[in-house]
């Protein structure tokens, strides 16, 4: 029985080896996944710390670069490009100097204006703007001229020093409406001539280089600027070339909608001994004193006894009325006075309804008076107003003037791109 029972341990010692050997090889295979896993996870641990310690010393890098104050870092330019052109049928044989007149005294500025703009963002509230223009309106019938090339118009800076106050400086190209305070209808689509863009002419007016401050408190906005003529190449807006100008508006907000604007413009210009030029942006010290001429011998016989300085300085003052009824809907009507009396008074009231991307139409009716009674120019325009998406619009129109003997029917139309 020895020899069987020897048999069977060593079998059972077998069996129990042959087990041990599979369980340690079954325990091994499941263990070392788990193995790969943590190993894998302290590597990625240890590059995600690497990555942390880069991404450190780069933030110290530009942090160390920025702490310099340039007041460009960060800037966002936006590119804004318009092309707008402008032609006219006029509905008669004989054209004279009376029609002429009367086209020119319209407002009417046909050809083509092409506009490149650069606005850039500073401090996260400033806005420097360049905008460069190239056009080949009013150059005359037919014109020879092909128009200029493009050059730099305007360079406007706009300082928000907080929510009440602001500055703008104007070294180039400056406009009574870069100074002035913006309302809803400056950005309405343009009408067919001057009288139709729902604002005066005085805000239109090129006057050099211009610096101005603007303050709103409550429902009020008031705007002041101080412009000078002559330091570049554009005269004074009635064809001085060197002359100071003093702009001031007031914007009072009426109700929801309407608003009521109060502006005046007053320019003196600089006394014909003094009409030298040194150069862009270059002016003697004494043009900021204001010098009498010596009296002639037309003065010493002039009964009223007016001196030359009072004689040559101008201004203009208007009235601006305006009211949203949607957001699509506007009406508007402006009155202008030249030098201050009824003389020479313009005025236009406008009406017009331009949804995006639908059909628009508008209205105007305007005019100039010389006096109480007299009624130099009248014109009445009727446009219809297509919106091809948010980029382009095609506008055709009808204007019928009166000046003096003067009829003039006018067909017209307008498209504006803009990119």
């Amino acid at each position: 029985m020895e020899p069987i029972t020897l048999v069977v341990d060593k079998l059972k010692g077998f069996a129990k080896s042959s087990q041990d050997f599979v369980d340690g090889l079954v325990n091994r295979r499941d263990r070392k996944p788990i193995e790969i896993l943590k190993r894998l996870q302290r590597e990625a641990f240890s590059d995600l710390m690497r990555l942390r310690d880069r991404q450190d010393k780069v933030e110290r890098i530009l942090s160390y670069k920025s702490s310099a104050g340039s007041p460009f870092k960060e800037v966002n330019t936006h590119v804004r490009g318009e092309v707008d052109v402008s032609g006219a049928l006029l509905m008669k044989d004989n054209v004279d100097q009376q029609d002429y007149d009367a086209f020119n005294r319209a407002g009417m500025r046909t050809g083509i204006d092409s506009r490149l703009t650069f606005e850039t963002t500073i401090r996260q509230k400033d806005t420097l703007v360049a905008e460069f223009v190239a056009s080949q309106k009013g150059q005359g019938y037919l014109g020879d001229d092909f128009g200029s090339p493009l050059s730099l118009a305007k360079v406007l800076y706009v300082a928000n020093v907080s929510d009440w106050f602001s500055a703008v400086a104007v070294p180039v190209g400056a406009q009574c409406r870069d100074v002035g305070v913006a309302t809803g209808c400056f950005h309405q689509g343009k009408g067919l001539t001057d009288f139709s863009s729902f604002r005066p002419p005085i805000l239109n007016q090129h006057n050099g280089s211009a610096f101005g401050l603007m303050v709103s408190k409550s429902n009020i906005i008031a705007s002041l600027a101080q412009f000078a003529s002559g330091l570049g190449k554009e005269p004074c807006a009635d064809g001085i070339r060197n002359c100071f100008s003093t702009f001031g508006q007031v914007v009072c907000q009426i109700s929801e909608g309407t608003k009521l604007s109060l502006m005046g413009l007053h320019q003196v210009p600089r006394p014909l001994g003094q009409q030298f030029r040194f150069g862009a942006l270059t002016m003697p010290v004494g043009i900021l004193k204001l010098r009498k001429a010596p009296k002639t011998s037309v003065e010493a016989s002039d009964p009223v006894g007016i001196n030359t300085e009072e004689r040559v300085s101008a201004g203009s003052f208007a009235v601006m009325l305006e009211s949203e009824l949607d957001e699509s809907t506007r009406i508007g009507g402006w009155i202008e006075m030249k030098n201050s009396g009824p003389k020479h008074l313009q005025w236009a009231v406008s009406v017009s309804d331009s949804p995006e991307n639908e059909f628009g139409w508008g209205l105007s009716l305007g005019g100039i008076l010389e006096g109480p009674t007299s009624w130099k120019h009248f014109q009445a325009e009727a446009s219809l107003r297509f919106n091809l998406g948010k980029r382009f619009s095609l506008q055709p129109g009808l204007v019928y003037i009166m000046d003096g003997n003067a009829r003039l029917p006018i067909v017209m139309c307008r498209s504006n791109w803009s990119l």
